[in-house]
């Protein structure tokens, strides 16, 4: 094992070997270089020429993993994450210990991955925070897609709105189990009037991938209307995500 404070980075890395003395170097055998070295330079040039698009996901991980596990041919275990978890995202949404279950992923680089999701979080909030959300609805699905769609519990997320439909808060109120997740109308309003929100969109996700919005979703988020509109609150839609896209239920008309 390697010194104290040595993590998978150095540890799945190959380890550098002092050269042999010059007197006892074989003479007749250049250094040779690991087979992979060529092939990084190939794929960062293709990621210059071309942009992210011209990678597939295996390869755009595989960039990803060059500076998180040095020295190291990082293709199968890009390969592997895809294989275990089946998208780019989903890699990135996977928990950190499971994310330790694939050959070569210690806990620094696991840590490393979540925070790369956390800053893709980021990116995607700055896209819809202070901005009229319904006129940004692509940047809103995208914002909650890159936040919910990979988790593994149910999560009910609440974004609060002014008079001009401006966020003004983004909040996840409850976190369930699986399949369900405890919502209640009272705390919802009781929230919006904290915050002296005009309207409110409410988010959740469906861990399962699909995003069908189930009877109870629908007669929850009737509740709710029911008891915003006398004090003025609308409730412009709820959102459900999913691994395999998302539902609007205004879009569905059922509300």
């Amino acid at each position: 094992m390697g010194k104290s404070g040595d993590d998978e980075r150095g540890f799945f890395s190959e380890r550098w070997i002092e050269p042999p003395a010059k007197d006892k170097a074989p003479k007749d055998k250049p250094t040779e270089k690991p087979h992979y070295h060529g092939h990084r330079d190939r794929l960062r040039d293709r990621f210059v020429a071309g942009g992210p698009d011209a990678l597939p996901d295996y390869e755009l991980l595989e960039l990803l993993l060059f500076r998180l596990i040095p020295r190291v041919d990082t293709k199968p275990i890009a390969k592997a994450l895809l294989a275990r978890f089946g998208t780019f995202g989903e890699v990135l949404g996977a928990p950190v210990a499971l994310l330790q279950e694939v050959k070569g992923i210690g806990p620094a680089v696991a840590v490393d991955l979540k925070v790369i999701a956390a800053a893709a979080q980021r990116m995607a909030r700055t896209e819809v925070r202070d901005r009229e959300v319904l006129s940004n609805w692509t940047q809103l699905l995208a914002y909650c897609r890159s936040a919910m769609a990979f988790e593994n519990r149910e999560q009910f997320r609440i974004l609060f709105l002014d008079k001009k439909n401006v966020l003004i808060a983004d909040e996840v109120q409850q976190v369930g189990t699986v399949d369900h997740t405890p919502v209640y109308p009272r705390e919802v309003i009781k929230r919006a009037l904290e915050l002296s929100a005009s309207a409110v969109i409410l988010v959740h996700n469906h861990p399962s991938g699909d995003p069908t919005p189930s009877r109870a979703d629908i007669e929850m988020t009737k509740q709710i209307i029911d008891s915003a509109k006398p004090l003025g609150i609308a409730v412009h839609d709820h959102i459900i995500i999913g691994k395999k896209g998302n539902a609007s239920m205004k879009g569905l008309l059922l509300i």
